[in-house]
């Protein structure tokens, strides 16, 4: 890898929502982080998994024009690390009768620290993310046994 490349981490998420319930309300937070420059969205994909199981990718837009999930801001983010497989991977995840969107970014915010680590010759050699429910259930527990 070239070291005037400068990226920093790429991370997913598959967020699955109630089909009905798509008002896109967390939209304007991550069109805010992308103009802040924290994060570079990569892919985004929207699937709906019918009750039978069947998957359908959605197109990213307002198709209707009704201004409850206006997603034309990020027509055309795809880098083709979604394809096929992943999409089935994920909609493995899903329950049925659900939608979910499905997104690739970088962690832009990250890049300068990770090029000055590779320039000193230091490397990432394991990653994770502690899901946000099992943090909570740590501190209620932690809070309860105070």
């Amino acid at each position: 890898m070239s070291d005037t490349l400068e990226m920093g981490p790429i991370d997913y998420l598959i967020v699955e929502f109630p089909r009905e319930d798509m008002r896109g309300e967390g939209l304007p937070l991550l069109v805010d982080l992308v103009e802040r420059g924290i994060i570079r969205i990569l892919d985004l994909t929207f699937v709906t998994k019918d009750l039978d199981g069947t998957v359908t990718v959605l197109d990213v837009a307002d198709e209707d024009a009704d201004g409850r999930l206006d997603l034309a801001v990020f027509r055309g983010a795809s880098s083709g690390l979604i394809g096929e497989d992943e999409i089935t991977e994920a909609a493995a995840v899903l329950t049925p009768g659900t939608s979910a969107g499905i997104l690739v970014y970088e962690n832009t915010w990250a890049a300068p620290f990770v090029t000055a680590l590779r320039h000193n010759g230091a490397q990432v050699v394991a990653s994770g993310r502690i899901p946000v429910t099992d943090l909570l259930e740590v501190l209620e527990t932690a809070g309860s046994s105070s």
